[in-house]
């Protein structure tokens, strides 16, 4: 049967481009907010989480009941899951949000063109982040926290699985916003397909979409809207084993990598190992891979080692998200790294090795967001980075890349001031330029150093 493509997304409808209307209004808005501000907007959205965390737990349970009578896959279910804990560490994010360096202002470039012709290229929002991700609503205090502190507006659009949960959060979020200087109507949270399909069509409202959900949704929303795209489709994460590794600190690693939290896009889905510390270390990592719930599918040589299930040639390239692990035996780290660039989807890649020239070869070689030696895949995060939080994790080659905090919310504006400076002066060859570079440290509104 031949397959037939999703239709394209509808018109957004009137109620839609009015509601998206205002979150740019808004946003406009909060890009003049100062520093202090939008610090204390997102310090009162966590204090406001806080107060509500009973009721958004019970929502979040009410989500889950649900989702259990649906049938929702296990990966969404862990996902979909909100607990007392998981509420804490994503409120104490948002906090840590609020303590960041702004990223707004910044001068990066200070330039005297020519006497009293001084260009400058300031940091500034994007405008308004358009956000579309499945089961995870801990993903709305990370993206509005984060929004609000570069000084962008933001349109979320959770799945319906988590529709009660993100309500709630959001209703609580836009309280601690109205007891600040920062407008509630910056955040706005769609609730329908239509809404979502629409929100691709919002060219010249909304700056930039991040998605954050499956393979499917990621490459649906890349092929149907001209707005610029911040994501990635596939996590498709391996951990090298070399033949110089430490057999106890691999097999932690691997577990690490794999169990710790199989539903997240940085677990690793292959694991890799060089033929002549196979032996040694298959037998310790089958055992403890095993006693973690991992089912393990290998190639011939890993299964003539004990891995029980043989392996596909699709599995090379399946992001299971779940308590599933391939395994390859491959001669050389020159295998490794050509396994790695065919089936890698360029999220984050790690090599164990206590030899450190093949370890910067490998750090070298791969293409990735991350490349890590001798750690967990599970650090590629904007939390464990110290970013406070993140809207995603992109896979691009163009920056921003990996995962994506306040430094991936802004762009920059040029700022040229003179006194009646014209280019034919400088056509003609009366004046010339004297392109001097001048401080970065910040300047008064005039513009001198």
């Amino acid at each position: 049967m031949s397959h037939v493509p999703p239709p394209p997304p509808p018109e957004p409808s009137p109620e839609l481009l009015r509601r998206a209307a205002a979150v740019r209004r808004h946003a406009r808005a909060l890009a003049q907010r100062d520093d202090g501000e939008r610090r204390a907007a997102v310090n009162a959205m966590a204090d406001a989480l806080e107060h509500a965390a009973e009721s958004i737990l019970a929502a979040n349970r009410a989500d889950l009941e649900a989702a259990a009578a649906e049938g929702l896959a296990p990966a969404l279910v862990a996902r979909l899951k909100l607990d007392a804990g998981k509420l804490a560490g994503a409120i104490a994010g948002v906090r840590q949000v609020a303590a960041l360096d702004d990223p707004l202002g910044r001068r990066q470039l200070h330039t005297e063109l020519d006497a009293h012709l001084v260009l400058e290229r300031i940091t500034v929002p994007l405008g308004v982040l358009g956000v579309i991700f499945e089961a995870r609503p801990d993903a709305v205090m990370q993206i509005a926290s984060l929004a609000i502190r570069s000084g962008n507006g933001a349109l979320l659009k959770g799945g319906r699985e988590a529709a009660r949960s993100c309500q709630a959060i959001l209703a609580a979020l836009k309280e601690g916003l109205a007891g600040s200087r920062v407008d509630p109507g910056c955040l706005e949270l769609l609730t329908s397909r239509e809404e979502s399909l629409g929100l691709l069509r919002l060219d010249g409202l909304v700056d930039l979409i991040i998605p954050r959900g499956s393979n499917a949704l990621v490459r649906y929303i890349q092929d149907h809207t001209r707005i610029p795209v911040l994501g990635h489709a596939d996590g498709l994460c391996h951990l090298y084993v070399d033949a110089a590794a430490d057999v106890d600190q691999a097999v932690r690693l691997a577990v690490d990598s794999k169990a710790q939290y199989p539903a997240a896009c940085n677990a690793i889905e292959t694991l890799l190992v060089h033929e002549t510390i196979a032996p040694r270390f298959l037998p310790a990592a089958i055992t403890a891979l095993e006693a973690a719930g991992v089912e393990l599918r290998g190639d011939p040589r890993a299964c003539a080692l004990g891995v029980p299930l043989p392996a596909a040639e699709a599995d090379w390239d399946t992001e299971y998200s779940d308590l599933v692990l391939s395994v390859k035996v491959v001669a050389d780290l020159e295998e490794a790294l050509a396994h790695i660039a065919r089936h890698g989807s360029r999220h984050t890649e790690a090599i164990c090795t206590t030899d450190p020239a093949v370890a910067e070869c490998f750090l070298a070689s791969v293409d990735s967001a991350g490349v890590y030696w001798n750690c967990s895949t599970r650090f590629a995060d904007g939390h464990r980075y110290g970013f406070g939080a993140e809207v995603g994790i992109s896979t691009q080659t163009l920056p921003p890349r990996g995962p994506v905090g306040l430094e991936g919310l802004v762009t920059y504006r040029y700022l040229l001031r003179g006194e009646g400076h014209i280019a034919a002066d400088y056509a003609s060859g009366e004046r010339q330029f004297r392109h001097r570079s001048l401080p970065l440290r910040r300047s008064d509104p005039s513009g001198s150093a």
